[in-house]
């Protein structure tokens, strides 16, 4: 399937682009972050503390273990914060 991958803050920064187009067989958005980090040191540096990245799929927030069934974007993103 393809689906379109966005990256936001630093994680744009060290992949060193705001979205991409992947053709992937991952089941996950865990399996897509695993076939993303294994394409070069840039993915792989943006993926490295899981703790800090979070995900939205069509634009809903979601858990990194969520099925991609379906889904054509996938947004990456670092914890939000308020106040």
């Amino acid at each position: 399937m393809t689906i379109d991958v966005l990256y936001f803050a630093w994680l744009r920064e060290r992949i060193g682009t705001p979205r991409e187009q992947v053709e992937t067989s991952a089941r996950t958005v865990r399996d897509l972050i695993a076939e993303l980090a294994a394409r070069d040191d840039w993915h792989a540096a943006a993926f490295a503390d899981l703790g800090a990245v979070r995900c939205a799929l069509d634009q809903q927030l979601s858990e990194l273990d969520a099925a991609l069934d379906g889904v054509r974007e996938v947004a990456f993103f670092p914890p939000m914060t308020g106040g």
